[in-house]
């Protein structure tokens, strides 16, 4: 299976610095093994900016042909984040969230994930998420309290019940097996903070995925730009 990629990632209209790190840093194309990671970062100051690109760094370290399953990679990270907390306690309240696709050469896709960050598949031009959101208000949907079309405008909608850096942490894992012509897409949630996902699928019609991934960063920031924004396109090619 052959993948064609990019990646970008901005500070928004709102923020004075951008928290929000990616993996791979630059586009490029392969048959894979491939190793796509999105990570947006919390904690105040300069914390949150240390969290996603300690967890970014670690998680690339790891050659993305080595047997490390996404849970193994994503727990390590966790690790080391908090081994940078007990070097210096003052990042102790820092945190990121995690979303990792490991995209194998035949064409299958583990993805591993913490948080609220996401990863969509494009297939047959319908979009699917692929990860379940850790949050507050994505417990109360599932739990039939809240409807869905109202979760995009709760006011606690980033209240997050898993992240890195906090102590042990569960790691949700997916597998997905791909297909030639099929599209894979994660983000921040300055993305869909600002995007619905019809808004998300409709940028993504018709371009490559250069122009995909700066497509939707501008389209959030238009919007508002109230976060960072992140965010990889990934296309299955035969």
């Amino acid at each position: 299976m052959r993948y064609v990629w990019a990646t970008g990632t901005h500070q928004g209209r709102v923020r004075d610095h951008n928290e929000d790190a990616v993996l791979p840093a630059t586009s490029g194309a392969s048959e894979g093994p491939l190793l796509v990671a999105v990570a947006d970062g919390m904690g105040g100051a300069v914390a949150g900016e240390v969290a996603s690109s300690l967890a970014i760094e670690h998680v690339g370290s790891v050659p993305a042909e080595a047997a490390e399953a996404p849970k193994e990679r994503i727990s390590a990270a966790n690790n080391r984040l908090l081994e940078a907390v007990r070097e210096n306690p003052a990042l102790a309240g820092m945190g990121t969230t995690l979303t990792l696709g490991l995209f194998a050469a035949d064409g299958e896709l583990a993805v591993g994930h913490v948080g609220d960050s996401r990863a969509y598949l494009i297939r047959d031009g319908e979009l699917e998420q692929l990860t379940t959101d850790h949050t507050v208000v994505a417990e109360l949907v599932e739990l039939g309290h809240l409807d869905p079309d109202a979760a995009h405008n709760h006011p606690q909608r980033h209240l997050l019940t898993r992240t890195l850096g906090l102590g042990p942490v569960e790691v949700d894992e997916y597998q997905q097996h791909l297909a030639a012509g099929d599209r894979v897409v994660m983000c921040s949630d300055g993305l869909t903070t600002m995007l619905t996902d019809g808004e998300i699928l409709g940028f993504l019609i018709d371009q490559d995925v250069e122009g995909s991934v700066w497509t939707l960063i501008e389209a959030a920031n238009n919007a508002g730009g109230v976060d960072n924004t992140t965010v990889a396109v990934v296309d299955v090619l035969t």
